[in-house]
């Protein structure tokens, strides 16, 4: 039977593993938010912030993944112990996807300074990021405190973001097609609506593995996926 200090010492393990993720969330969330604000504000020098801040979250990343080989080989956790180890590998990988996705959103803002852009546009980049910065705060805050309920919110308002994405590329081919001079601009925010989109699969993701850790299942149904009309209505009858 395994001594009162050895278990105290694996809770702790297991809440510097929990820290670590917080950490890496909280910059995650950070970069989400200032690359579209670089964006919005042409502002070039956040947009570089944005960029060079990047490699922190890599680095986190990689301290949680060494966290969890540590616990795997010296504690041989089990049960609920072994799902809260194996999904932060996940809930990791996701947040450094996401923090990635904020990166190369900042990488074309800086190509967008001079290029000829309606400000609609941009104003859309805007309204798909913002329900992606909220549903990333949310599922944050699920993974705090462990609630499976808020995870679920946030996974189902995931068709509401793909849903707006759908819009958004309509909106976009809209602009390239009225101006061609808009073209070259419109294709980066294509680029970027899509970086945010894919961002909010990830968060989703995150809000399914915040139910494993504490039920040891996902959620039943199968998620709604609001921008599959995007494809199939241009495919050929």
């Amino acid at each position: 039977m395994a001594s009162e200090h050895t278990v105290r010492r694996f809770d702790q393990d297991l809440d510097q593993l929990s820290a670590t993720i917080s950490e890496m969330g909280g910059l995650a969330e950070v970069q989400i938010a200032d690359a579209l604000r670089a964006l919005r504000d042409r502002d070039g020098a956040l947009a570089e912030r944005v960029i060079s801040t990047d490699p922190k979250i890599d680095a986190l990343d990689a301290r949680v993944q060494d966290q969890t080989v540590q616990l795997l080989a010296l504690r041989q956790p089990m049960a609920v112990d072994l799902r809260v180890v194996l999904s932060s590998i996940k809930i990791a990988a996701a947040l450094e996807r996401i923090a990635d996705y904020a990166k190369n959103t900042a990488k074309r803002s800086l190509v967008l300074r001079d290029a000829s852009v309606p400000p609609a546009a941009i104003a859309g980049i805007d309204r798909l990021g913002r329900p992606v910065q909220a549903a990333l705060k949310d599922v944050l805050d699920a993974f705090a405190n462990g609630d499976v309920d808020k995870a679920r919110a946030v996974w189902e308002r995931d068709e509401e973001i793909d849903q707006s994405y759908t819009a958004l590329f309509r909106e976009l081919l809209t602009y390239m097609m009225e101006d061609p001079r808009s073209i070259t601009g419109c294709t980066h925010l294509l680029f970027m609506a899509k970086n945010i989109e894919r961002a909010g699969d990830h968060i989703t993701n995150i809000a399914e593995l915040v139910s494993f850790r504490r039920t040891g299942h996902g959620f039943a149904d199968r998620r709604p996926k609001g921008s599959a009309d995007l494809y199939s209505a241009a495919a050929p009858r």
